[in-house]
């Protein structure tokens, strides 16, 4: 239960370690508290939102089966029986569903203008044919507006920009394009909704037809018949019937009665098979409140239910002094129309407004069966570090409603993640239980950190402190960018030494030389005899490049033999503006500044393989590492991907040098095919 989670500080009342979660016995120990947040139809069991079996829709499918075999059967015995009988009449009293349909006055539908046939004799000024209608105008005027353009023109390269898309416009194919065009946009403007539809067995209606028409001998009847059995038309009629079941079903409903003296909301909700209600209830001493409403769920679509209303009966059974897990159980084995006596919350409604999805990546590994502090573990959305999550509300700055990227057509309700603030407030805690108790045993939440680091990152409540990022990460916003054709994205491979990325790096070089480039290094040595200034370096005195290196110029910067080299951003940039990909080999603490850089770099970690698998691929070139190196390799390779691991993009593991290029290229690819999430930031 919980009774407060604001801030997440001291005096913070999470639910019971003890108390049942889903039927089930939670880990820990202690007093049961005085509330608990529950979902009031999401099936025991499921940590992520989960769903309602479609019983009635699997119920409907088949009794509608069984129907229609009835009828083939009738349909089968009567030709039998009729098969030697005289011509006989179509009558729509044979079917009283027919004869109350036919009563019903005849609809107007809408003529669909896009195909019509343009009205002969029309021609442009230059002797081609144009469509019929206001469309035809609209051509003609655009074509003489831009005769008028072509003649004013003095420069030859203008005109013949003008004449190539007058061309253009005089193809058939364009328009009819055109025509197309005019026509939806036509269909588009404002117009009345169109009619309910009359019923939704339109099924049914059709083996009616076919049963009343299977001995007729007129022309007409025989092509009916035939018509109503083409697989095309059933599928139609099938379409029908199901958008016809969407369009009769009964709207919400609400009105406000007066119920044992005091004014109450009496509130109709349908609750379909496969859509969750999407509310979650808390107790209040004796009461039943409305503590969420989550996106997704019928009760936020019809905005009837509102958080903090208390729910005096559910189709007339009273639920007052129920804990929320009898409310739960009530309205799991509940369908249909729903009726709601409830009793408004006082607090202040504020006007609904349109929200705006923020897609952000997590930092941070989280299961909801393993926090205590979730509101609501049956919609806790378990997420991995690293997955792009799309915020719908952060109405509560705590929790988050939020569905995982690629879940939304499988996960019919939002799921609770921990907001920004509050995630950072309680990992601030954490780090400061553990420098406080440096020799405490259990998890630690971070490495250790000298004295000086350990008192800026300590949490006061009472302070108020700005985190860096590069202390507690999070979330980060992101959003969707597709490279130009003409600015490639530069690729920076990532790894420790011996994993393999210089072979990476140098195969794509050697094999695609027009496509891939190195970015020019910058370097304080005399050039040697066969070296030209900016083919292998670019050479510079020792004073400029300190300047350039002191004005942040260098991505990546280094001292050798008494010469100074470095990878200037501006050489990644001549690069680029060639049209070719950059291709770099970086430390990484270079990342931060490439990474804060306007190049857009996508960064790839090229992890190595198992040490076995690593001692086989480095005997093959002759090396012979000892236990103790492969051992060093592998924990450098796992320290920079805790460290920098939020900065890349993708890994692949070396374990077969074969694999990992093709592998590489095809993530190179998919940048000129596939869109890609980068940094918001980025974009600005």
């Amino acid at each position: 239960m919980i009774t407060s989670h604001q801030n997440g500080g001291p005096g913070y009342v999470t639910e019971d370690p003890m108390g049942p979660v889903n039927g089930t016995e939670g880990p820990g120990s202690g007093a049961k508290l005085q509330q608990r947040e529950r979902a009031v139809d999401v099936p025991p069991g499921d940590r992520v939102v989960g769903t309602v079996s479609s019983m009635v829709q699997g119920s409907r499918s088949s009794a509608q089966m069984e129907r229609m075999q009835q009828y083939q059967e009738e349909l089968r015995r009567k030709r039998e029986e009729d098969a030697n009988k005289g011509k006989h009449e179509i009558h729509l009293n044979a079917s009283l569903r027919l004869k109350k349909l036919a009563q019903n006055p005849a609809k107007t539908g809408i003529d669909n203008p896009t195909f019509e046939a343009p009205e002969a004799g029309k021609e442009t000024k230059d002797g081609s044919p144009l469509p019929g209608g206001d469309t035809a105008a609209e051509l003609e005027d655009l074509l003489e507006a831009l005769r008028r353009v072509q003649s004013c023109l003095v420069d030859t390269q203008s005109q013949a920009d003008v004449a190539l898309v007058l061309g253009m416009l005089h193809k058939e194919d364009f328009q009819s394009a055109f025509t197309i065009h005019s026509a939806v946009t036509q269909q588009m403007q404002p117009r009345c909704s169109p009619p309910l539809p009359l019923t939704s067995q339109a099924q049914g209606l059709c083996l009616e037809v076919q049963y009343i028409l299977q001995s007729t001998q007129h022309k007409e009847g025989v092509e009916l018949s035939n018509l109503l059995t083409t697989p095309h038309l059933q599928a139609l009629i099938q379409a029908h019937d199901r958008v016809a079941e969407q369009e009769l079903e009964p709207d919400p409903e609400e009105s406000v009665i007066q119920y044992m003296g005091e004014t109450v909301k009496l509130v109709r909700l349908e609750k379909a098979g496969d859509m969750p209600l999407g509310a979650t209830v808390r107790n209040e001493m004796d009461s039943v409140v409305v503590s969420r409403v989550v996106k997704g769920g019928t009760a936020e679509r019809s905005g009837l239910l509102a958080e903090g209303d208390e729910i005096l009966q559910i189709n007339g059974v009273p639920v007052r002094g129920k804990n929320v897990n009898e409310v739960h159980d009530l309205l799991t084995e509940m369908h249909g129309t729903l009726t709601f006596l409830l009793i408004p919350s006082s607090q202040k409604k504020t006007p609904p407004h349109r929200e705006t999805v923020m897609h952000v990546r997590a930092y941070f590994n989280y299961d909801p069966s393993d926090d205590p502090y979730v509101p609501c573990r049956e919609l806790g959305l378990s997420f991995r570090k690293g997955d792009i999550l799309h915020i719908i509300s952060q109405d509560d700055p705590n929790w988050w409603q939020a569905y995982r990227e690629g879940d939304e057509d499988n996960q019919p309700l939002a799921g609770l993640v921990p907001g920004k603030s509050f995630q950072q407030q309680r990992e601030a805690m954490k780090k400061t239980i553990v420098d406080r108790n440096p020799d405490s045993p259990g998890k630690l939440w971070c490495s250790k950190k000298n004295k000086k680091l350990r008192k800026k990152t300590m949490y006061n409540p009472s302070s108020n402190v700005d985190y860096s990022a590069d202390d507690i990460l999070t979330y980060d916003e992101m959003a969707l960018y597709h490279q130009p054709a003409s600015r490639k994205r530069p690729i920076a491979l990532i790894g420790p030494p011996n994993s393999g990325q210089d072979e990476l790096r140098r195969r794509l070089l050697s094999i695609q030389p027009d496509r891939f480039a190195s970015a020019v290094p910058h370097t304080t040595r005399s050039p040697r005899i066969h070296e030209k200034n900016g083919r292998e370096y670019h050479f510079v005195n020792r004073l400029a490049f300190e300047t350039d290196d002191a004005a942040g110029k260098f991505i990546e910067s280094g001292e050798y033999d008494r010469n100074l080299y470095g990878t200037s951003s501006d050489s990644v940039r001549q690069v680029i503006n060639s049209g070719r990909i950059c291709l770099l080999c970086l430390h990484t603490k270079s990342l931060r500044v490439l990474w804060s850089s306007n190049l857009k770099p996508y960064v790839i970690f090229i992890a190595p393989p198992s040490q076995e698998r690593l001692r086989t691929l480095l005997a093959k070139d002759g090396k012979n590492p000892k236990p103790e190196e492969l051992k060093e390799l592998m924990e450098k390779a796992w320290e920079m991907e805790q460290a920098y691991g939020h900065l890349f993009d993708t890994a692949i593991v070396n374990s077969e040098p074969e694999t990992a290029f093709h592998e590489l290229l095809r993530l190179i690819d998919k940048l000129d095919t596939e869109p890609q999430w980068v940094p918001s930031s980025w974009l600005c």
